[in-house]
């Protein structure tokens, strides 16, 4: 594979360690086409593409693919496990306290800023989460009519 080649989904599980299925591949590939899905989203997503999956299955998948960081998990405060197929490059959020709304935001500006803690306690820091809370842009003007 040269440098311009993209892998493809199955390449991704197996340079991963995990077993390639049609149900892992729809669910990564549902996940990335998604928006910060929720587990039933990404379950009715697989169901288009392969037919049944039980919830339990799109659970251990997802615990699998969140893993080994092909999927990132982030849980906003008051709302349930989201997943997205952004992942290594430590973005952030930004959440409406309205309609939950999730949109992604990039770290802060130069090399990885929010990586730098005032105490870092002797950890070795990879990744900062970061929750900005708000209103977007409809909740906002909902509420000033």
């Amino acid at each position: 594979m040269t440098a311009s080649q993209t892998p493809t989904t199955a390449e991704e599980l197996r340079g991963a360690g995990l077993r390639v299925t049609a149900a892992r591949v729809a669910l990564l590939e549902t996940v990335r086409e998604g928006d910060h899905l929720d587990v039933e989203a990404i379950a009715s997503g697989v169901r288009d593409r392969v037919g049944h999956i039980s919830l339990q299955a799109v659970y251990e998948a997802l615990h699998a693919l969140t893993a080994a960081r092909l999927v990132r998990r982030i849980e906003p405060p008051g709302s349930p496990a989201l997943y997205e197929g952004r992942v290594g490059d430590n973005h952030h959020h930004l959440v409406c306290r309205s309609c939950g709304a999730v949109v992604d935001v990039d770290c802060a500006v130069g090399k990885a800023p929010c990586l730098t803690a005032a105490d870092d306690h002797g950890f070795s820091i990879d990744e900062a989460e970061v929750i900005y809370w708000g209103l977007c842009p409809n909740c906002s003007t909902a509420r000033s009519s």
